[in-house]
């Protein structure tokens, strides 16, 4: 997997979360029309939900649930950065949907919710990290 596009109802607010708020890379700006976040692996992509949804084809123009069975993960190397990811995500104006628990399967994680409901998890413990920053699944 090499890109992750999210469709946003602002793209300028949505960069704003992301670039302003969580603090992710980026060399493009909302007048773009779309703007890529540089991470460790993948690379996430806002852009205007009615736009994507044009592009995936008629029929598709269609608000989304509130729950859409899909969750994004930024999983740290310590488990105190879990709260501090939580705390700036709302203090960026995320919703903290789930505060961080010891979870069932052993690790530490919570929920926070973006500007347009996008759910993420920020997870201590359940992978190792490669050199560059991506995670090794066994």
């Amino acid at each position: 997997m090499s890109l992750i596009t999210l469709g946003v109802a602002d793209l300028a607010c949505s960069y704003r979360f992301y670039k302003d708020g969580l603090g992710l890379p980026t060399s493009r700006t909302p007048e773009d029309g779309i703007v890529f976040f540089q991470t460790s692996g993948v690379t996430l992509a806002l852009f205007p939900y009615d736009q994507l949804a044009e592009d995936v084809g008629p029929g598709w123009d269609m608000p989304r649930s509130r729950f859409t069975g899909i969750t994004l993960a930024h999983n740290v190397r310590e488990k105190h950065q879990v709260d501090e990811v939580l705390a700036l995500a709302a203090s960026a104006g995320a919703e903290i949907v789930k505060p961080a628990v010891d979870a069932s399967w052993g690790g530490y994680s919570g929920y926070f919710s973006d500007p347009d409901g996008y759910l993420w998890e920020v997870a201590y413990g359940a992978f190792d990290f490669n050199a560059d920053g991506s995670l090794r699944v066994t």
